[in-house]
C-alpha cells in the first residue's frame, strides 16, 4: 500500500509542469500592476495627490488611498475566483479576455450594490474612471503575457506533452490539429492506438506509437514512463464505455488531464453546450444566426464605425486620391463582386493598377501564383508605383468603408468573391454567401494571399458558423497587426 502511495506521488510530481508557477506568477504580477495603475490614475484624476475621505451616511476611515488598496485586493480576488488565470485559456482564443472583462464588470457592479446598501457614497468620477481604465490595462497586460508565452511556445517551451489515443485516421487528424495550434500549449509527442494492428503508425511515424492494448493500466504505465501531461482521445479510440471510464479514473488518480476530441470540426467554444443525461454528456451545438438583435448590433457597429472612419480618415484619403489621379486614369476602381445571398454589388477601391489591367490579366494567367481560383502575382507588372505602396498597407481598400456604410458590405466577414469565382464554387463554399462580405476577416488575419484556396474557404466557413460580436472585435484588432506586418499582402 505504501508503495502505491509513493508511486502516485511520484507520478504527480513528474507530471507537474515546472512552467506553470512561472506563468501564474507573471499573471499575478501583470494583474497587480494593471489594477494598481488604474486605481492610482482614477485617484489622481478625481482628488489629485490628496487622501480624500469617503463620504456618505456611513464613511470609511481609511480615505480613498486605503480604500483603493482594499479595492485592488478584492479586484485581484475577483479575477481569481473567475478562473481567469486557468492555464487552459492562456495563449489561445478569447476566453481569457472574456473572463477578465466579466470578472471586472461583476466586481464594479458589486461595488455599486455595496455602496447602495451601506450608504457609502463613492465618488462617481473615481468609479467611472477606474472601471474602463482597469479593463484596458488588464487586457493589455494579459496580451503582453500572452505574447511572451506564445514566444516561448514557438520555441518549443512551456508546452504540455500530449499523447493521442485513437485510430490512424482520426488520430492523424487530431495530430495535425494540435500541430497547427501550437499557441494552445498542447504538443502531441506520442500516439496510442487501442485494438489497432501492431506496427500501425500515426502520421507516417511523425510521433512514436507507444501501445495497442485497451487496458487502462497499460495506458497509465506508458503515460508515466513518457512523462505525458495530457491524454487526447479522438473519435476512433476503439475503447468501450467501461474501458474509457476506467481510463479516466486512472488518469485522474495520476493527475493527468483527459481531453475528448469529438468528430465535429471548426466549432467555436460558445456554440457548444453540454447536457449530462443519465451519466452521458450530450453535446448540443448551437448555430449562431445574424438576425434580429444580433443583426441590428452588427449593422449599428458597421454604420457608426464606417461613418467615423470616412470622416477621420479624410486627411489620408484625399492625398491618396490626388496621387492616384496624378498617376493617370480614374481615382477609383469599381469591380463587381457577389454579396449577401448572391446579390451582386460594385466594390470600390483606390485604383492600384494600370487602366487596362483586365486585358493584361489574360496574358499573365500562365504566371498565376495564386491558390488556383484566385489570380495573384507577388510582382504583378500591372501595379502602378503608388499602387504598390497603398496595396502594401491595404490603403487601397479604405474606400470600401463606403460599401459598409451603405450596406453592401460589413466591417468583418468573408472575402467578397468575384462572379467568376462563385461559378467555380463547390456546394459547401456557397455557405460563405450567407453573411455580408467584409473589408477584413479571418482570411485577412491568417495569411491573406499566402493562403491556399481550400484554407481560405475553410476560414470563411468557420466565420459563418461561429460569428459573434466579440469575435468581430478581435478580428478588427488582429487586422491592424496584420496590415502593419505586411505578410501576404501583394
Amino acid at each position: 500500500m505504501n508503495e502505491q502511495i509513493i508511486e502516485e506521488r511520484w507520478a504527480e510530481t513528474r507530471n507537474r509542469r515546472t512552467w506553470h508557477p512561472k506563468i501564474k506568477g507573471a499573471l499575478y504580477l501583470a494583474d497587480t500592476l494593471a489594477i494598481a495603475l488604474s486605481i492610482a490614475l482614477a485617484h489622481i484624476a478625481s482628488f489629485g495627490f490628496q487622501n480624500s475621505e469617503v463620504m456618505g451616511r456611513a464613511s470609511l476611515p481609511l480615505g480613498y488611498i486605503g480604500t483603493g488598496i482594499l479595492l485592488g485586493l478584492f479586484w485581484l480576488f475577483a479575477l481569481t475566483i473567475a478562473n481567469s488565470r486557468n492555464i487552459r485559456y492562456l495563449g489561445h482564443g478569447v476566453d481569457e479576455y472574456r473572463l477578465v472583462t466579466k470578472a471586472t464588470s461583476y466586481f464594479f457592479a458589486l461595488i455599486a450594490i455595496f455602496s447602495y446598501l451601506t450608504k457609502i457614497d463613492f465618488a462617481r468620477s473615481y468609479i467611472v474612471l477606474a472601471y474602463p481604465i482597469g479593463i484596458v490595462f488588464l487586457l493589455c497586460a494579459r496580451w503582453g503575457v500572452r505574447r511572451w508565452l506564445v514566444h516561448w511556445r514557438n520555441r518549443g517551451r512551456a508546452l504540455s506533452r500530449v499523447m493521442i489515443i485513437g485510430d490512424s485516421a482520426s488520430g492523424e487528424h487530431l495530430y495535425k490539429t494540435l500541430q497547427g495550434a501550437r499557441t494552445s500549449g498542447l504538443s502531441p509527442v506520442a500516439a496510442y492506438l487501442p485494438r489497432s494492428r501492431p506496427g500501425t503508425q500515426l502520421a507516417q511515424g511523425a510521433i512514436p506509437t507507444l501501445g495497442y492494448s485497451p487496458d487502462a493500466s497499460e495506458v497509465l504505465k506508458v503515460v508515466r514512463e513518457n512523462n505525458i501531461h495530457a491524454v487526447a482521445v479522438s473519435t476512433g479510440h476503439g475503447l468501450n464505455p467501461t474501458e474509457l471510464r476506467r481510463l479516466g479514473w486512472a488518469l485522474a488518480a495520476a493527475h493527468v488531464a483527459l481531453i475528448m476530441a469529438p468528430a465535429m470540426t471548426d466549432i467555436a467554444g460558445p456554440r457548444i453546450h453540454t447536457q449530462p443525461l443519465n451519466g452521458v454528456p450530450l453535446i448540443h451545438v448551437h448555430t449562431p444566426r445574424i438576425e434580429g438583435m444580433q443583426a441590428l448590433i452588427k449593422r449599428a457597429i458597421d454604420v457608426v464605425a464606417s461613418g467615423l472612419g470616412l470622416i477621420f480618415l479624410a486627411p489620408l484619403l484625399i492625398p491618396v486620391a490626388l496621387l492616384v489621379k496624378k498617376d493617370g486614369g480614374p481615382i477609383f476602381f469599381l469591380q463587381e463582386r457577389v454579396g449577401y445571398r448572391g446579390a451582386p454589388f460594385h466594390m470600390i477601391k483606390f485604383r492600384s493598377m494600370v487602366t487596362n489591367a483586365e486585358e493584361l490579366k489574360k496574358e499573365l494567367m500562365d504566371q498565376n501564383e495564386g491558390n488556383g481560383i484566385l489570380f495573384k502575382m507577388a510582382d504583378d507588372p500591372r501595379i502602378t508605383k503608388i499602387g504598390k505602396f497603398i496595396r502594401k498597407y491595404s490603403i487601397d481598400e479604405l474606400p470600401q468603408l463606403w460599401n459598409v456604410f451603405i450596406g453592401d458590405m460589413s466591417l468583418v466577414g468573408p472575402r467578397p468573391p468575384l462572379p467568376s469565382e462563385v461559378e467555380q464554387y463547390e456546394e459547401d463554399a456557397y455557405r460563405r454567401l450567407l453573411v455580408k462580405p467584409g473589408i477584413t476577416g479571418l482570411w485577412q488575419v491568417s495569411g491573406r494571399s499566402n493562403l491556399s484556396w481550400e484554407e481560405s474557404i475553410r476560414l470563411d466557413l468557420y466565420y459563418v458558423e461561429n460569428w459573434s460580436v466579440m469575435r468581430d472585435i478581435v478580428i478588427l484588432f488582429r487586422t491592424v497587426r496584420a496590415v502593419f506586418a505586411k505578410d501576404g499582402a501583394y
